[in-house]
């Protein structure tokens, strides 16, 4: 299967860890959710530096946190930020092995749609969530119907078939699978969450143009400022523009717009 497949059956294991450094004011909940993010998110960094503790330093790096490799409270509430389902690399990259379409056409259908908006509201959502990035490569995304396609999206809570369940509101938002054959390029959105089309809950273009990202091959990036930075932030969506680490992701693999 895609890379997508083999860093998400990283994601969900039960790795044995050491007891985590903490400043005294950590829960023991939250301890266990820190080692359940860390596997999720981070889930090796070499064969030599796989403990708690590198990993943790991992991840303060990852967000230009201070890099104590202790779980303090400003750790833990960057752990609990609402955020995308991949786990996370360097700035911009794109997944192991490059993974692209081999065309430009590219298809998708919308399998099923949340009850939070109109059917219409979230067609016109998703539109403009591709066309964030056929606006500066070669790629152009067509809906259709009622026949195959090669990027599947589905609304769906927890367990929805492909072995990685959502874990109900305000955690993983969706994820995405990288290019491929059967389920490569799908992305799947967490029908827990409230879905909207502005600024209220999780707004669903914003949410659906990072996870195309991933489905056209793009890992996440460390700049704050990308929309393939792992963690949910609203912005105006009017006339919304890709950073420019977005941009230079996206053209390393397709290159750019053809006028």
């Amino acid at each position: 299967m895609i890379h997508c497949l083999v860093l998400f059956s990283l994601c969900y294991g039960a790795l044995a860890m050491p007891t985590p450094d903490s400043n005294g004011d950590i829960s023991s909940t939250d301890q266990d959710f820190a080692q359940k993010y860390l596997n999720n998110f981070f889930p090796s960094i070499t064969k030599e530096r796989n403990s708690f503790r590198e990993k943790l330093e991992a991840m303060q790096k990852f967000f230009s946190m201070k890099v104590t490799g202790k779980l303090d409270t400003a750790t833990m509430n960057m752990m609990k930020t609402p955020r995308c389902g991949m786990p996370d690399v360097a700035a911009y990259s794109t997944f192991p092995r490059r993974p692209r379409w081999q065309k430009t056409s590219i298809t998708y259908r919308i399998v099923n749609y949340t009850p939070d908006l109109p059917a219409s509201v979230v067609d016109d959502s998703i539109q403009r969530a591709f066309n964030v990035w056929s606006q500066v490569t070669p790629l152009r995304f067509t809906k259709v119907n009622n026949r195959e396609a090669d990027i599947l999206i589905q609304f769906s809570a927890r367990g929805h078939g492909d072995q990685f369940p959502f874990d109900g509101p305000n955690g993983v938002l969706a994820h995405a699978y990288a290019p491929g054959p059967r389920i490569g390029g799908d992305a799947h959105f967490d029908e827990d969450e409230r879905w909207t089309n502005n600024r209220a809950g999780f707004n669903l273009f914003l949410v659906a143009a990072h996870e195309f990202g991933h489905s056209l091959g793009l890992d996440h990036s460390t700049d704050r400022r990308a929309l393939m930075f792992p963690n949910y932030r609203y912005v105006d969506t009017n006339n919304f523009r890709l950073s420019r680490d977005d941009i230079n992701g996206i053209q390393s693999l397709y290159g750019r717009r053809r006028k």
